[in-house]
């Protein structure tokens, strides 16, 4: 049994003014193929895919060269036609050369944009399925923030989606679509597939599952999965920063041949999100910037710390509103992580920068309107350290304040990622963050924040939850809850 093992993924934030480049996903590591592909990443889809595929006897797994994440991560946009057809080009030649197969995984997100490619996903496995015939079986595994219609399964035969926000079940899924494929393969089960999309558009920021009424929605997939054998129920949230024809909320249904049993699991889910539309969107505070860095230094002066600041907004990672407020009110004893500035940390790193030298210049701004302007900070370099590719350095400033800067817009989700010899993290306050609902894995889930603020610029930006304030040009909200009159039966 051979299984061709492909990743092609990316969370594009369509309205950035910075494209995503063929450059971008070349870096030590990227593209990967063999082995070096099939252990990239053990912790998530392709570390489950691959340790259950190896659990059976005669299958074998065939990396095909594929580009790994853009480092970039999510602070970038459009990707370009360039850098889609020569990754896609690469991995469609490597299946016609060390074809057949019996099967195919691809290890995607769902909510990729590309120039000139309506629906990326559904282009893949079409053109996978050009390659590897009718009589392969395809599956795909997706974040949960996908915009995925029924196109993709009109290609391939099986998607896995993550069900929980933040994504504590990737590995899983991964798994998942392992013992589906070989099943499949193996003729164990025919997959008959519903999918129902629901005109419902919601901001990231207020899908967290750690609460109802998310919590809810997943917890009913769950229930359908448990009290029916062989179903599967995926749940797209959606991803509205992509300007995509199928953004929104949708739901996949998988049986064991059972069609009708599939398209009721699917009415139920989609009547059931339908109903609670108006819960779906009133499930987090959000306050404007300047009040929520207020109201965190109330807080530290009630001793209701560590408040963590978290600018679900930022997607570019340049922004500097929280850095203002916190200069501006005067706060002490805060750390901001992070602040992204290539330019800085590529002077930085000619100049030698090295712990203990003075540090007066302006950072973060001016890489698109949401990122404000720059902000000057005069202080001391506490900490310079080459990781992931690249130079980070950390900045004392004001009253027991640092500012770690970055290359790219870096998403902080446990207190471990800033453990380090540049300080202390016990020694801050506040910590103010680029992250919409990861952040509460390792901050709030754990119980380490006593004080969570959501915060965002006053203007509506990229990130925001003001979803009229941008500028779309493939989608016309008012196709959707809650912002035109919608009907759905």
């Amino acid at each position: 049994m051979r299984i061709a093992v492909l990743q092609f993924a990316h969370e594009t934030v369509t309205f950035l003014p910075n494209d995503t480049t063929l450059a971008d996903f070349i870096y030590p590591g990227s593209p990967a193929s063999g082995e070096a592909l099939l252990t990239h990443d053990p912790r998530s889809y392709m570390g489950g895919f691959v340790k259950v595929a190896r659990e059976y006897d005669g299958v074998e797994l065939v990396g095909i060269e594929s580009p790994l994440w853009p480092r970039t991560g999510t602070g970038s946009g459009w990707i370009t036609e360039e850098a889609y057809e020569t990754f896609l080009g690469r991995m469609i030649a490597g299946l016609k050369e060390q074809g057949p197969f019996d099967g195919v995984y691809l290890s995607l997100h769902g909510a990729m944009g590309v120039r000139g490619v309506l629906r990326p996903e559904a282009d893949i496995a079409r053109r996978v399925r050009e390659v590897v015939g009718r009589k392969a079986f395809i599956v795909g595994t997706f974040d949960p923030h996908g915009n995925e219609d029924a196109e993709f399964l009109a290609q391939a035969d099986m998607a896995f989606t993550v069900k929980y926000f933040p994504h504590y079940d990737s590995h899983l899924q991964g798994e998942r679509a392992a013992r589906m494929l070989v099943r499949a393969i193996r003729g164990d089960y025919r997959p008959e597939t519903v999918t129902v999309k629901v005109p419902i558009i919601t901001p990231t920021v207020l899908q967290w599952t750690g609460a109802s009424p998310w919590m809810d929605l997943v917890q009913r997939a769950l229930v359908w999965e448990a009290r029916e054998p062989d179903v599967y129920v995926n749940v797209f949230f959606g991803f509205p920063f992509a300007d995509v024809p199928d953004v929104g909320l949708t739901f996949q249904v998988m049986t064991n041949g059972n069609a009708a049993l599939a398209r009721k699991v699917a009415d139920d889910m989609s009547s059931w999100a339908w109903r609670r539309r108006e819960a779906l969107l009133n499930t987090a505070k959000v306050y404007p910037i300047p009040e929520g860095v207020r109201l965190a230094g109330e807080a530290m002066a009630r001793g209701e710390t560590p408040v963590v600041l978290a600018d679900h907004s930022d997607r570019s990672g340049y922004a500097t509103w929280i850095l203002k407020e916190v200069i501006e009110q005067d706060l002490s004893d805060v750390l901001i992580a992070t602040i992204a500035d290539a330019k800085v940390i590529d002077a930085l790193k000619a100049e030698g920068v090295k712990v203990g030298d003075p540090f007066d210049r302006e950072i973060g701004g001016l890489a698109d309107e949401s990122a404000g302007q720059p902000v000057r900070v005069t202080g001391t370099v506490v900490g310079a350290h080459e990781a992931y590719g690249t130079l980070w350095v950390s900045v004392a400033f004001g009253r027991g304040n640092v500012v770690l800067i970055s290359r790219y817009l870096t998403q902080i989700i446990e207190p471990s990622q800033l453990a380090g010899p540049a300080f202390d993290l016990a020694q801050f306050k506040a910590i103010a963050i680029k992250s919409r609902v990861h952040f509460r894995r390792g901050f709030d889930d754990s119980g380490f924040a006593k004080t969570i603020l959501l915060v965002e610029p006053v203007e509506p930006f990229l990130g925001t939850v003001r979803l009229d304030g941008l500028p779309y040009r493939n989608v016309d909200l008012k196709n959707f809850y809650p912002y035109g009159d919608v009907d759905f039966p």
